[in-house]
C-alpha cells in the first residue's frame, strides 16, 4: 500500500497509520479522506494484523475538515450525484474505520477538532495526551455535525451532554473528556502512542478470532440504528452549508489567522486556543 498523505508501518500484528499533512495540521482534505478510507478497507482484509493505531503528530491529531475543500461539493458545474459523492466522503471514511474487524485505537496528541474528533470517535478506543483537548466547532461555522458522529456521541455521552458539546462548540480539556467517556486512556505528553502500543499488546495477548467476533457482536448491537440517523447527513450538510450565514461563518474562520477566544465545554469563556 503506497500513500501520499499517510505513513503506514506494520510490525508484529500492529499497523500504525499516521496522517501526514503537517503544514495543514492534518486537516482532512478530500485527498486525505480518500486515502484514509482506502487504507481502512485494505487493512480490513489483512488477517495478519489485529490492532490498528491511527495518529497524527506531536502537535495535533487533526484540525478537522479542510474548509478550503468546500468548493468541490458546492461546485454547481458538477452533477448532483458527483456533489453528493464528495459531500458523503467524511461519512464513508468514518464508516470504513468503524467497520474494520481489527481493534482500532485513535492516538491524540495536542488536539482533535471537528472532523478529526469525528474520525477518532469512529475508532474503538481513544488514547490522548494529558495536555490535549477536543472540540466540535461545526455549528459555529454554520454547518450541522455530520459524518455519522451524532449516534456515536449519543452512545458515549447521552443526549444532554452531547447537546452541550455539539451546540455550544466549546473546548473540552482531556481530563473532562476522559470523565465523560469521550476518551478512554490518558498518557503524559508525547507518550500517547507508547501507551496505545501497550494497550495493543494486551489485545494481542487474547485469541484473535474471539476478539474480532466480540467486537462485531458489540458493534452490531451498539450501531443497529446508526445508519438511520446518519445516512442523509451529507444532504443536510450540503443544504445548510449553502446558506449565506454558513458561508460567511466559514469565510470568517479562514480569514482569522489570530486564533479566537473559545469557550469551554459548557459555554464559558476560556483561554485562546
Amino acid at each position: 500500500m503506497n500513500f501520499e498523505l499517510l505513513n503506514l508501518r506494520i510490525d508484529d500484528r500492529i499497523a500504525v497509520v499516521q496522517m501526514n499533512r503537517p503544514a495543514a495540521r492534518n486537516a482532512l482534505s478530500q485527498a486525505l479522506m480518500s486515502e484514509l478510507m482506502l487504507c481502512a478497507r485494505e487493512l480490513a482484509d489483512r488477517v495478519d494484523i489485529d490492532v490498528v493505531l491511527l495518529t497524527g503528530d506531536e502537535r495535533c491529531f487533526s484540525a478537522g475538515a479542510d474548509l478550503k475543500d468546500e468548493r468541490a461539493w458546492a461546485d454547481e458545474s458538477k452533477s448532483l450525484v458527483a456533489r453528493r459523492q464528495i459531500a458523503s466522503l467524511g461519512y464513508r471514511m468514518c464508516k470504513a474505520w468503524e467497520e474494520m474487524p481489527q481493534i482500532t485505537i485513535a492516538v491524540i496528541e495536542g488536539y482533535a477538532i471537528g472532523g478529526g474528533l469525528a474520525l477518532a470517535l469512529a475508532c474503538d478506543w481513544r488514547v490522548a495526551a494529558e495536555n490535549a483537548f477536543v472540540s466540535l466547532p461545526e455549528i459555529a461555522l454554520g454547518i450541522p455535525l455530520t459524518w455519522g458522529t451524532i449516534p456515536r456521541l449519543t452512545s458515549l455521552l447521552g443526549p444532554a451532554r452531547e447537546k452541550r458539546l455539539v451546540i455550544l462548540c466549546g473546548r473540552v480539556a482531556i481530563a473532562e473528556a476522559l470523565a465523560n467517556g469521550l476518551v478512554d486512556y490518558l498518557a503524559p505528553p508525547s507518550e500517547a502512542l507508547a501507551r496505545a502500543r501497550k494497550i495493543a499488546a494486551q489485545v494481542l495477548a487474547k485469541p484473535a478470532a474471539a476478539v474480532r467476533m466480540s467486537k462485531e457482536s458489540i458493534n452490531a448491537v451498539a450501531t443497529a440504528l446508526d445508519h438511520v440517523a446518519g445516512y442523509a447527513a451529507h444532504d443536510q450538510l450540503a443544504l445548510s452549508a449553502a446558506s449565506d450565514e454558513a458561508r460567511e461563518a466559514r469565510q470568517a474562520a479562514l480569514r482569522n489567522q489570530a486564533k479566537p477566544a473559545v469557550t469551554d465545554s459548557w459555554g464559558r469563556l476560556r483561554l485562546k486556543m
